[in-house]
């Protein structure tokens, strides 16, 4: 699992950073409208399901699990795709669909319309994803691809400190009724749409002209280095099950809707904060070693809120479970570009991000239904399996064969 980063200037000599393209500054606006709504809706969902159309737990799980397989899937044909056409339009269709999916919850009288739009949401996100991650790092270099993934992940998780505080005042504001909130999260969906035109299609991405169409790039030719990564993260993603699940717990533990909203927002601060400088910082170290400082972080998330009994610890807890995503999530991606060649980074990220949203996917599944009453077990095993995949990722020591860089 070779990932130690190679050096490169963080700015031009006038202080300019040549990685932050037009393209970044852009898809960062984006994901932020984006995100906006997602999670302005994202913490109430649960309890919409559950208090308001009266969903048993287990079809908390398996919705979100849906979902993210869904997109999961997705991803497996927008990232070859990608390699192969146009991303723009790609990008806007998977925006598009997400902002649709959103109309759908505020329409929802029943569980299975809120199934049936969370797929739609996320096979939009399935759709984005790779051809956004791979215009990203167009014309980055690896060494600066951490602060790059670092840097987008933060303002995409701005937005998720946003969209909860909005519908946290919004909800008092429309005397604690939900289902104008999720008309409301409509609206910064929409503009996320709008935004995408003026992300710049580099000339290389843009239609072929006939016959000089490339063909897909196999999946058999990417490198081994590339596979044992992927298998790696692709095993975690069994325990990391779906983060509705971890909000249901929070409200079994004594939150009201509103708690509940609040530490969530705690949570997406702390993961907004901490994403800039953990991406940054995996361009200084290998990034292997802040992703599994990201599990550690995780284990603490998931083994607190399993012992919790007190809300105030579930703030305390979600806090430091914020870390697992600015530690992971951007720094995965930036670990994935790495390791693959630049005509090839749409099919490599769609394949990672398929093998583990279909991870997630039988983790929500199984978490659901071993929930029972309070949802201590799926926790215990999650966190314990998490903390024993991060000694794993510390302890590795690649073979180094002639002329391997480190």
């Amino acid at each position: 699992m070779n990932d130690h980063p190679t050096s490169c200037a963080e700015a031009g000599p006038s202080g300019r950073r040549p990685w932050l393209t037009r393209n970044v500054k852009v898809l960062c606006g984006v994901s932020f409208l984006q995100d906006t709504a997602s999670e302005l809706l994202y913490p109430i969902l649960p309890i919409f399901l559950t208090a308001v159309l009266g969903a048993p737990v287990a079809v908390v799980g398996a919705v979100e699990g849906a979902a993210d397989g869904a997109a999961a899937f997705t991803k497996l044909a927008a990232g070859r795709l990608a390699d192969r056409t146009a991303r723009r339009p790609l990008i806007a269709a998977g925006y598009g669909l997400a902002a649709l999916g959103k109309l759908m919850v505020a329409l929802a009288t029943a569980w299975p319309m809120v199934l049936a739009a969370r797929v739609t949401d996320r096979i939009g996100k399935g759709v984005r994803s790779a051809p956004r991650d791979a215009l990203l790092v167009t014309g980055v270099p690896a060494g600066r691809r951490g602060a790059v993934f670092g840097l987008h992940r933060a303002a995409d998780t701005a937005g998720a400190v946003a969209g909860p505080l909005i519908g946290l005042a919004l909800y008092e504001a429309l005397d604690h009724h939900l289902r104008p909130l999720f008309w409301i999260a409509v609206v910064p969906a929409i503009a996320s749409v709008l935004l995408v035109r003026a992300v710049a299609e580099p000339a290389a991405s843009r239609k072929p002209t006939r016959g000089t169409r490339p063909a897909p790039v196999p999946w058999r030719s990417l490198p081994a280095r590339y596979w044992r990564v992927v298998a790696a993260l692709t095993v975690f993603a069994l325990v990391n099950f779906p983060d509705a699940l971890l909000l249901l717990r929070a409200h079994q533990l004594g939150l009201s809707t509103a708690g509940v909203i609040a530490a969530y927002a705690v949570y997406n601060f702390a993961y907004a904060a901490a994403s800039y400088p953990a991406g940054a910082l995996s361009d200084r170290l290998r990034r292997r070693t802040v992703y599994a400082l990201g599990l550690f972080f995780f284990a603490v998330g998931y083994l607190g809120l399993a012992y919790a009994h007190q809300t105030w610890q579930v703030f305390t807890v979600l806090a430091v479970y914020g870390g697992f995503n600015a530690c992971t999530d951007g720094v995965g991606k930036a670990w994935i570009s790495t390791l693959v060649p630049d005509h090839a980074q749409g099919a490599a990220q769609g394949l990672f991000q398929a093998l583990t949203g279909a991870g997630i996917l039988a983790a929500g599944i199984w978490a659901g239904l071993a929930w029972g009453t309070d949802g201590r077990i799926p926790l215990l095993v999650s966190g314990s399996c998490a903390a024993v995949l991060a000694l794993a990722l510390l302890s590795y020591r690649p073979r180094r064969g002639p002329g391997r860089p480190r």
